[in-house]
C-alpha cells in the first residue's frame, strides 16, 4: 500500500471523528434551514402574546376602575400583593350589598344587624340621628329600589399597618317617607322614587383573618 493511501484513509479517520464529535454536542439538522440573518435579537414577549398579562401586562381587574398607574391603581396593586386573593370587582359587589343593607338599618332606626360593618365614628353618628328621630317621635318608610351607579373613586393603602381604605361612589334609588306620631306624612313621598347620592370609605387590615370591611367615612 503506497504512502499516499496511508495518509488518505488516516484524514478520511480524523473527518469522521470529527463529523461525529460535532453532532454529539450540536444536534443533528434536517430540512431547509434559513441563513442567518443579522440585527438584534428578537424579542421573545412578541412572540408570545398570550403571556404578556402574566409577565407584567395590566390587571384588569385594577384598570376596569382606575386609571392604570395612577396612586389609586398602586394602591389597590399594593393590597393585592398583602392579600393575593383580593378582588377589586368583588369587593364592589360586596359594597353594593353593604350599601343596601346598612342604609337601611340606617332607614329603619335598628343598627344590631349591621353594627360590625361600622367603624365606632360611623356607628355613634347614625345612632344619634336615630336618637334625635326618637326623640321627636319621628319614624320612617322606606324601600330600596336598586344601584343605579357605583364607582371606585379612590384606593389608598398603607405599608406600616397593612390598612386598605377603599372609596366608592353609590347613586341609590328609593322611596322614603317621615311620619310623624300621628302617622302624618311630614317629608318625603312613599310614591316617589328619588335618587340618593353617597360617598362611602371602606377600611380593612388586607391579609386579616376577618374578612369584613367597615364603613368608616360618609360623604355626598
Amino acid at each position: 500500500m503506497s504512502s499516499s493511501l496511508i495518509q488518505l484513509l488516516v484524514l478520511a479517520g480524523i473527518a469522521v471523528f470529527l463529523i461525529l464529535r460535532l453532532r454529539s454536542v450540536l444536534g443533528t439538522r434536517e430540512g431547509f434551514e434559513k441563513p442567518p440573518v443579522s440585527g438584534p435579537a428578537p424579542n421573545r414577549a412578541s412572540r408570545r402574546p398570550e403571556f404578556d398579562v402574566i409577565e407584567g401586562g395590566p390587571d384588569h381587574d385594577i384598570t376596569d376602575h382606575v386609571e392604570d398607574g395612577s396612586t389609586s391603581a398602586k394602591a389597590l396593586a399594593a393590597m393585592k400583593m398583602a392579600e393575593p386573593g383580593f378582588q377589586v370587582g368583588v369587593f364592589l359587589e360586596g359594597s353594593r350589598a353593604a350599601y343596601e343593607m346598612i342604609l337601611m338599618a340606617f332607614e329603619s332606626g335598628d343598627l344590631s344587624e349591621v353594627r360590625d360593618f361600622l367603624s365606632d365614628d360611623v356607628a355613634e353618628s347614625f345612632q344619634s340621628v336615630i336618637d334625635l328621630r326618637a326623640e321627636q317621635n319621628l319614624t320612617v318608610e322606606a324601600n330600596f329600589v336598586g344601584v343605579r351607579e357605583i364607582a371606585l373613586k379612590e384606593a389608598e393603602f398603607d405599608r406600616a399597618t397593612s390598612e386598605g381604605e377603599v372609596t366608592v361612589r353609590f347613586v341609590g334609588e328609593l322611596t322614603s317617607a317621615v311620619k310623624n306620631a300621628e302617622g302624618e306624612i311630614v317629608e318625603g313621598n312613599p310614591n316617589e322614587i328619588k335618587r340618593q347620592r353617597d360617598v362611602w370609605t371602606f377600611a380593612r387590615k388586607m391579609g386579616s383573618d376577618n374578612p369584613n370591611w367597615q364603613l368608616v367615612a360618609t360623604g355626598e
